[in-house]
């Protein structure tokens, strides 16, 4: 979903509270997707629910697999360091 921004494309700020940033981020399928990206996420769910709210919920129930898969393979890798260093 990540997408190249044309140089014409014009960047903002916007100011979050630390709560909906964190919720924000639980929407977050992989590391490196933007805020950006996470945003136009939520904009298509929304749009998508109020034509199809079985699609809607597919697609939502898909990042959260992606999510969970994400927390997984973070955990794996850290227990996989620590006991690469209990070894060392």
């Amino acid at each position: 979903m990540t997408r190249k921004k044309s140089p014409a494309e014009k960047i903002t700020t916007i100011k979050l509270l630390e709560e909906t940033k964190l919720r924000i981020e639980k929407l977050r399928e992989h590391k490196r997707e933007s805020y950006d990206d996470i945003l136009r996420k939520i904009l298509y769910v929304l749009n998508t629910a109020r034509e199809s709210p079985e699609k809607a919920k597919r697609v939502l129930e898909r990042i959260a697999n992606l999510r969970q898969r994400m927390i997984e393979e973070e955990k794996q890798q850290k227990e996989d360091l620590e006991n690469e260093n209990k070894i060392e």
